[in-house]
C-alpha cells in the first residue's frame, strides 16, 4: 500500500532570527499512511541500532552543553573567589582552581547536562530543585578539600556565601547560557504522526510558546485513512519515510497514537531511530491524567498509580500560607501605587474605581472578584452589540481593541495592574495567587463533568492559563489546563508559575 504523509506548504509569513520575513510553514496531507498495513504489520527493520543524527542536531546539543558548561565554571569562580576571600577574609591556595571543574562533575552526576538534548522547551526554572542539590554537594566538596582549597579555617559563614552565591550564579547565568544558545541555534524541526487534528494542534502551541525553538514542519497517519483530494503528493511506500526526513530535514518525531494503541508501534519508534531522529510520544492519557502518577512494578508488571485529586490538610496550609503572605506583602509594599491607580481611573473617566463581577469558585460557590475599571461606566450592557467582533475562541470573549477601554484601562490592561486588586480576595480566601481561572457564571455553565474537578481549588490570579497565553485557548482545553493544575499540584509548581507570570507580564504577551 502507498504511503500517505504530509508536508509544508506556505501559510503566511514569519520573521527569522534576523527579523527578515520567511514564508510561515503549514502541513499539507499526503496519500497514505505508512505506518501500518491494513490487517497486518509491516516487517521491522533489520537493523534495531539507531542512526546518526543531522548535523543541526549535534550541533544544537553541542552549543547547549558547552554554554551551560561554561556558565557553571563561571559561577563555580565567583562563588569560591568571592564567598572564600571577601566574606571569609582567607586567602585561597593555587590549588582551588583544580576544584572549579568539579562543578562539571557534580552536574554530570546530577544529570544537569543530559536534560536538553531530550526536550524542547529547555528552561533553567525546571532544574531549580537539581541546582539546589549542585550547590549544596559542591559546598561540602569545597569544605572537605580543606587546606587543599583555603587557606586556613573554611568556616561556616564562608560554606553559606559559597552556597548561595553558586546557587543564585548558577541560575543567572545558565539562563543566559540557554538564551544565547538558542539565539545561535536553528530551530528544531518535528514530525507528528498522529491525526490531522493533533498535528495542526501541536503546530499551533508550538508557535505560540513563548521561549520554544522547534516547530512542526510535517506530520503523517498512524492510521489507515481515504486517500486525500486530487493533487496531493505520493511519496511512496514505507520506506520512502527515509526521504520525507530528509527531504524536510526532520529532526524528531512526536508520535501521538489516538484510541486504540498500534501493535507495532514500538517497530515504528525504534525505526523512527534507526533513521536518525529523536523520538518524543504523546501518551493520550496524559492529557486527563499529567504527571500525578507513581510507577509500580509488581513481577514485571509496569502499573500507574494515579495520586488523589485536591489537597490534604498541610499541602492546603501550606498553599493558604503561601497566599497569605504573598498578598499581604503585595498591599503593603504597593498601597501608595494602588492608590495612585485609583486616583488616575478617577480623573480619566465617571464611575467607580473597581469593578466587581461575580465569579464561580470554590467548590461551585460565586464570589464577587474585584478589579481596576478599564472600561467606561456600564460597559456590560454594550457586550451584546459586540459579540461579532470577538477574537478568543470556545466561549469566551476578549476583543484586542475594545472600543469600551479608557485610556487608563488600556495601560492597565497592557500591564496587567488591572488585577492587583484581586489581592484583596486572596486575603478573604476567595481566591488564591495561582489556581484555575475565575470563569464568569454564563462561561462557567458551559464545564460539565470531570471539567468541574478544577473547582476543587481556589480561583487563582493566576496560573499555567495565564503563563501560556489566556486569550489564545480556547475554554475548552483551558479547563484541561486547568484540571491538569490540580493533578499536578505541589507548592514548587505555585512558585514556578508566580516566577513565570512576571515574565510574562513584563514581555506584555496575550490578546
Amino acid at each position: 500500500m502507498a504511503d500517505q504523509l504530509f508536508q509544508l506548504e506556505p501559510r503566511g509569513e514569519r520573521a527569522d532570527r534576523r527579523g527578515t520575513p520567511r514564508p510561515r510553514p503549514r502541513v499539507a496531507r499526503l496519500r497514505r499512511p505508512f505506518v501500518r498495513v491494513r490487517g497486518r504489520a509491516r516487517s521491522a527493520p533489520a537493523s534495531r541500532s539507531e542512526g546518526r543524527l543531522a548535523e543541526a542536531t549535534y550541533r544544537r546539543d553541542a552549543a547547549y552543553r558547552r554554554t551551560l558548561a561554561l556558565a557553571d565554571i563561571v559561577s563555580a569562580t565567583v562563588a569560591v573567589v568571592i564567598g572564600v576571600s571577601i566574606l571569609g577574609h582567607d586567602s585561597l591556595n593555587p590549588l582551588a582552581l583544580l576544584a572549579l571543574p568539579l562543578v562539571l562533575l557534580v552536574g554530570k552526576v546530577t544529570g544537569i547536562y543530559d536534560r536538553d538534548e531530550h526536550l524542547l522547551r529547555k528552561t533553567t526554572l525546571d532544574e531549580v530543585p537539581a541546582l539546589f542539590w549542585v550547590a549544596t554537594l559542591y559546598t561540602l566538596l569545597i569544605w572537605l578539600g580543606g587546606n587543599l582549597i583555603v587557606e586556613g579555617v573554611f568556616g561556616r559563614d564562608q560554606a553559606v556565601g559559597v552556597w548561595a552565591l553558586l546557587y543564585g550564579s548558577m541560575l543567572a547565568t545558565r539562563a543566559l547560557a540557554r538564551h544565547f544558545a538558542r539565539a545561535v541555534s536553528d530551530e528544531e524541526r518535528c514530525l507528528v504522526l498522529g491525526d490531522a487534528d493533533t498535528a495542526s494542534w501541536l503546530e499551533r502551541r508550538f508557535d505560540e510558546a513563548p521561549g520554544l525553538s522547534a516547530r512542526v514542519v510535517a506530520w503523517a497517519p498512524l492510521e489507515p485513512q481515504l486517500a486525500g483530494p486530487n493533487g496531493v503528493h505520493n511519496l511512496g511506500a514505507f520506506d520512502s519515510l527515509g526521504s520525507l526526513l530528509k527531504e524536510n530535514r526532520v529532526e524528531r518525531a512526536i508520535v501521538a497514537p489516538r484510541g486504540e494503541v498500534p501493535d507495532d508501534l514500538l517497530d515504528t519508534i525504534l525505526h523512527l531511530k534507526s533513521l536518525g531522529v529523536r523520538v518524543s510520544l504523546l501518551p493520550r492519557m496524559l492529557e486527563v491524567v499529567g504527571s500525578s502518577v507513581e510507577r509500580d512494578e509488581v513481577d514485571g508488571i509496569n502499573l500507574l498509580a494515579m495520586r488523589r485529586y485536591g489537597l490534604g490538610r498541610s499541602s492546603r496550609a501550606m498553599k493558604r500560607a503561601l497566599d497569605l503572605v504573598g498578598a499581604g506583602l503585595g498591599l503593603l509594599v504597593l498601597g501608595p501605587f494602588l492608590a495612585v491607580i485609583a486616583v488616575a481611573i478617577k480623573l480619566d473617566s465617571p464611575g467607580p474605581v473597581f469593578f466587581r463581577q461575580r465569579r464561580m469558585g470554590r467548590d461551585d460557590v460565586p464570589f464577587v472578584m474585584l478589579k481596576f475599571r478599564t472600561m467606561i461606566d456600564g460597559a456590560d450592557a454594550q457586550r451584546s452589540a459586540l459579540a461579532g467582533r470577538n477574537e478568543a475562541d470556545g466561549g469566551l470573549f476578549k476583543i484586542k481593541d475594545d472600543p469600551r477601554i479608557t485610556r487608563v484601562g488600556a495601560f492597565l490592561r497592557r500591564t496587567s495592574l488591572d488585577e492587583l486588586p484581586q489581592l484583596l480576595n486572596v486575603l478573604r480566601g476567595d481566591m488564591a495567587l495561582v489556581g484555575p481561572r475565575p470563569l464568569v457564571l454564563d462561561e462557567d455553565s458551559m464545564i460539565e463533568g470531570w471539567q468541574r474537578s478544577r473547582l476543587v481549588f481556589p480561583p487563582g490570579m493566576t496560573g499555567p492559563w495565564q503563563v501560556f497565553g489566556s486569550a489564545r485557548i480556547p475554554l475548552n482545553e483551558m479547563v484541561k489546563i486547568d484540571y491538569l493544575y490540580g493533578a499536578n499540584w505541589s507548592l514548587w509548581l505555585d512558585v514556578k508559575i508566580l516566577f513565570r507570570t512576571v515574565s510574562f507580564v513584563f514581555g506584555r504577551r496575550g490578546l
